[in-house]
């Protein structure tokens, strides 16, 4: 019996189960929340909630992080640190789900996985301390995922163009990488399937574009008139929102396709809100 245990059972983690749960895999996942974990068990697993309860890392034969760091650093290492040291012997594989903002600032120009880490925020610095932990556990059989924005059912543009509350923010030269959720899913299960220890993924599509243009196609598509545009200075958007147009770089996803043969359902955001407008 392959059993994952789903530290942080959030989005990403919910659309690999999607693939592992039919093939008969077991499923332990945690959530914050007693009413959440009612609502994933409803899906097929067997859900914690953590902190709080006792984790049986004796079961499990995969792990899987998706718990951001703080400022007090990675909780799950705070917390069980220890526990996955010792559990690390008899686990199979296990991934961390990172993001490409390790990376910082490279003025619109590309970066791969061994491209050097230069976090240009507070919370691209403590991503790459918390990979830095999970690096320095002896034996631990770890996969680095980072993961570009995600998006996917639930989460699109399609309601705000239609509730006429986006904004297209113009700044130029500015590019994000994204990525379908349903596309992060087969990327870690097509890892699961052939490990290969101390590995670092871009989980990324295959097209960086300005954000305003997703945007612009999303009302399109919709039959809608383009959202206006609103020039970055005068935008009025959340520090954190402000933080992500500090980092300006197209992230290489060439690795995900040469060593794990993965082919993208969705490789670029057109393919993707096509997909997503036709589910409904």
């Amino acid at each position: 019996m392959k059993v994952l245990l789903s530290i942080g059972h959030g989005y990403s983690a919910q659309a690999l189960a999607q693939l592992l749960l039919p093939e008969g895999w077991q499923i332990i996942a945690t959530t914050r929340d007693a009413a959440q974990a009612r609502t994933l068990e409803k899906t097929g697993v067997e859900a914690l909630v953590w902190p709080g309860a006792d984790l049986p890392f004796g079961r499990a034969t995969h792990l899987l992080t998706s718990v951001a760091p703080d400022a007090s650093g990675d909780p799950v290492l705070n917390a069980l640190g220890t526990r996955i040291a010792e559990a690390a012997p008899h686990l199979d594989w296990v991934g961390y789900l990172s993001t490409v903002g390790v990376y910082g600032d490279h003025g619109g120009g590309w970066v791969d996985e061994d491209t050097p880490l230069t976090p240009a925020t507070r919370r691209g610095a403590m991503r790459v301390s918390a990979e830095q932990a999970w690096q320095a556990i002896p034996g631990l059989r770890l996969h680095i995922f980072r993961l570009a924005g995600i998006y996917g059912p639930g989460r699109g543009p399609f309601e705000k163009v239609r509730e006429g509350s986006a904004r297209r923010i113009l700044k130029p030269g500015q590019v994000f990488s994204r990525i379908h959720v349903e596309d992060i899913a087969q990327v870690l299960a097509a890892s699961i399937a052939q490990p290969n220890p101390g590995r670092i993924y871009n989980v990324c599509d295959d097209d960086p574009a300005p954000p305003e243009d997703v945007l612009s196609h999303a009302a399109a598509l919709l039959g809608l008139p383009e959202p206006p545009g609103v020039p970055f200075d005068e935008a009025d958007l959340s520090p954190m929102a402000r933080s992500f147009y500090a980092e300006n770089k197209r992230v290489r996803n060439d690795r995900i396709k040469r060593e794990l043969g993965v082919t993208l359902r969705y490789p670029d955001y057109r393919a993707g809100l096509a997909a997503l407008l036709q589910a409904g």
